[in-house]
């Protein structure tokens, strides 16, 4: 029994200074490391509640043995100082993700394409259409922000960059908005491809999320920052 208290009090300093340290760790970190601190202390009063009870109601005849003590509380330290861990990982993340954040924050400003909507204003859309080699003839597709399709022509069988105007077939402007660009591929008469195209949009607000940079642009249009094929100055700045 004088074992078993010296490890029990043993154990309850070594969890008791692992959880200070984590909570001083993850002092910058979401909420729920801290809360995970606390709840290992919670849960490890219940523990040793439990294990007196059975030290209480062993059988005197035939006493629990104080390797049996040591091996429940060496299991118990395993699985809290796993917890302990994640919860330190989870505060170093979050720091990461901050220091790439502020990395980042110079493309602010900048233009960026990517495969994604973009927000018209009046100014010609650079877009950057990738069809198939084999195609025979390719078209442009656009659409608005509800998915509708509001314009459809045909464009050159290459990857060299074209303009979206921003005018119907009328030469009537379309509304300023948020539009998408898709490049279908033909051949045989059949579709081969389909893809929405790259374009270019400025970067207004880099943000992080779940572990990923996110890039705002006019719009609201997000896009991650790993999805971005080509960084550039604003077309409409001094050379």
């Amino acid at each position: 029994m004088g074992l078993t208290a010296t490890l029990i009090s043993d154990y309850r300093k070594e969890i008791d200074m692992e959880t200070q340290a984590v909570t001083s760790a993850t002092t910058t970190a979401p909420t729920s490391s801290t809360s995970s601190a606390s709840a290992i202390s919670s849960d490890f009063d219940t523990f040793l509640q439990m294990l007196s009870v059975q030290m209480q109601n062993q059988d005197p005849l035939n006493p629990i043995e104080s390797t049996d003590f040591a091996v429940q509380l060496a299991t118990f330290s395993s699985v809290e100082q796993q917890v302990l861990t994640n919860d330190l990982l989870v505060a170093l993340s979050s720091q990461i993700a901050l220091s790439n954040v502020a990395e980042m924050s110079a493309w602010v400003g900048q233009e960026v394409r990517a495969a994604m909507p973009t927000y018209f204003d009046g100014s010609p859309v650079d877009i950057a259409p990738n069809p198939a080699a084999i195609a025979e003839n390719v078209e442009l597709v656009v659409r608005d922000e509800t998915g509708t399709e509001v314009q459809r022509y045909s464009i050159p069988v290459s990857a060299e960059p074209i303009q979206w105007e921003g005018v119907n077939d009328l030469g009537e402007p379309f509304p300023p908005g948020v539009y998408s660009f898709e490049v279908v591929s033909y051949a045989g008469g059949e579709v081969i491809l389909q893809e929405t195209a790259d374009v270019y949009g400025v970067v207004n607000e880099v943000m992080s999320e779940g572990g990923e940079i996110i890039l705002v642009m006019d719009g609201d249009v997000a896009v991650l920052a790993s999805q971005v094929g080509a960084l550039r100055a604003p077309t409409d700045s001094p050379s």
